[in-house]
């Protein structure tokens, strides 16, 4: 036999919960302040941005361009821009066959610094100094060129000639081959070397990361840790040069054809650890450490048509859907008053604390990880409105039936959460799950979808704990509810027990 009338211990502290609640809405307003995060940061198609046309183009014979190295560009500066972060940025390579071009288009003012970035080739090469003077001017009979022994004629009359000042000669291309003996200029122009074959590559560097000298003055630089064929190659390179007269001992880091630092080795490294140097800036060496990070691209591009991408259609698309979302709120929220009456009004309050979390994290990540928002984001949240009104309805008609078998209000309240509970976390557990397995397997505007989608999820459950119980426990101690008022939702009639001689109160 039942006993419905059966305490039901309380599962938890309302007042402790939603000041849990006030410090997290404050901590976030506070961290958005301290941001400075003003307004969300809106995508590519609702704010517009920069796109860039990239012409692959193939450098020697052992770089052809093919469907499978176009494919692997795109997938090398797809990984390259997903490292700053939830840019919604968009990676496609377009057209057919060896006349694919890769179109990047990146949302707001930083696109052309990430189009700057993700379009290196990042061909990283150590070779030997054989031969270094300053370069300020092409020809100047103050800075001739000494010509280097054991070289070529043909490459001491290119390192005569090699014009530094000309911007086309910094412009570095990477299409220089591993084995020749090239002719380069360093990245700031004033010095130009005659370079020897490459001992060490940049597909032999297994990690690559960013730090800044905190007592020296070298400043930012890049740390380079190799795989055990490139340490074995650099010690060997670094062991031979030591003993060599300067410029000889020296041995230049080459990027993209362009020297980023050329140091005199003294001693040799074997720990397969090298350190590039350069007056970097902090942006300066994020950005070389991420591009070697994933890897030198397959190709050569030539960048084509850059332009500035209009949010106009994105604009009227935000509106419509700003509106669809308002009209789906719109509904929810009706239906919850004119069904469950003054107890609908926990689901606006629900709604309103999670709308406020949400658009504060919406600010907090902008500055922190570069979220944007999209018509994918907004779609994930206007799908997750009706994810959240769901777990309100699971846990009002838990009440409603403790209450039907005779419960006051006050215990049919826990009996009824310990029901619902349950059946919310799963429930919302199964939507996160998938929202991140559709994060990580999709691209694109799917992206922002489930990212949207798994956080706003997250919110519902964290609001479902932390204020509609705690609410709810608080106005089940009120006469108006417990009573049975007509309008409190807990009515004989709401509850569908019409003829009872317990008194929902007692």
């Amino acid at each position: 036999m039942s006993t419905p009338n059966k305490p039901v211990k309380t599962t938890g502290r309302p007042v402790r919960a939603l000041a849990i609640l006030a410090v997290l809405v404050i901590g976030l307003l506070a961290t958005a302040l301290i941001q400075g995060a003003t307004s969300v940061r809106l995508g590519l198609d609702l704010r517009g941005g920069t796109s860039v046309t990239l012409q692959p183009r193939a450098s020697n014979d052992s770089n052809k361009i093919t469907s499978e190295a176009i494919d692997q560009a795109v997938s090398i500066i797809r990984q390259r821009v997903n490292s700053l972060g939830v840019a919604e940025s968009e990676v496609t390579a377009q057209g057919s066959g060896t006349n694919r071009q890769i179109v990047i288009s990146v949302p707001g003012d930083s696109g052309r610094r990430v189009v700057d970035l993700v379009g290196q080739t990042a061909e990283l090469r150590f070779r030997q100094v054989l031969a270094e003077t300053s370069a300020l001017t092409a020809n100047d009979t103050t800075t001739a060129a000494t010509p280097a022994s054991g070289v070529t004629p043909a490459i001491n009359a290119k390192f005569a000639a090699l014009n530094c000042a000309d911007p086309a000669s910094r412009q570095g291309t990477g299409a220089d081959a591993p084995t020749d003996t090239i002719v380069a200029c360093s990245r700031s122009g004033t010095t130009k070397y005659i370079l020897g074959p490459a001992e060490v590559l940049g597909r032999q560097v297994s990690k690559a990361t960013a730090g800044i000298d905190q007592q020296g003055a070298s400043g930012w630089y890049v740390l380079l840790t190799f795989n055990g064929e490139g340490t074995k190659a650099f010690g060997s390179i670094t062991a031979r040069v030591t003993t060599l007269a300067s410029p000889q001992n020296q041995v230049a880091i080459v990027l993209d054809g362009l020297v980023v630092s050329a140091p005199s080795i003294r001693e040799a490294i074997p720990s397969g650890n090298a350190q590039i140097t350069g007056s970097f800036t902090q942006t300066q060496a994020q950005d070389l450490a991420n591009v070697l990070k994933y890897g030198a691209l397959p190709l050569a591009f030539d960048r084509g048509e850059v332009q500035q991408v209009s949010p106009t259609l994105g604009s009227d698309q935000l509106h419509a859907g700003i509106l669809a979302g308002a009209l789906g709120l719109a509904l929810v929220l009706l239906f919850s008053l004119l069904y469950y009456r003054a107890l609908g009004l926990v689901t606006v309050g629900s709604l309103a604390i999670a709308g406020t979390i949400l658009y504060l994290l919406f600010l907090v990540l902008g500055k922190s990880i570069g979220f944007t928002l999209t018509l994918a984001g907004i779609a994930g949240a206007i799908v997750s409105i009706g994810i959240t009104a769901d777990s309100f309805i699971v846990f009002f008609e838990r009440i409603r039936d403790e209450a039907r078998e005779g419960r006051s209000l006050r215990s049919a309240v826990e009996s009824g959460w310990l029901r619902a509970r349950h059946t919310i976390i799963v429930a919302d557990t199964v939507s996160i799950l998938a929202a991140v397995l559709l994060y990580f397997f999709a691209v694109g505007g799917v992206r922002g979808f489930a990212f949207t989608l798994g956080l706003t999820t997250f919110i519902d459950l964290l609001i479902v704990f932390i204020f509609t119980k705690p609410i709810v426990t608080v106005i089940a101690k009120w006469n108006f509810f417990a009573s049975g008022h007509p309008l409190s939702g807990f009515s004989e009639k709401s509850i569908g027990r019409k003829h009872s001689s317990t008194p929902l109160e007692a």
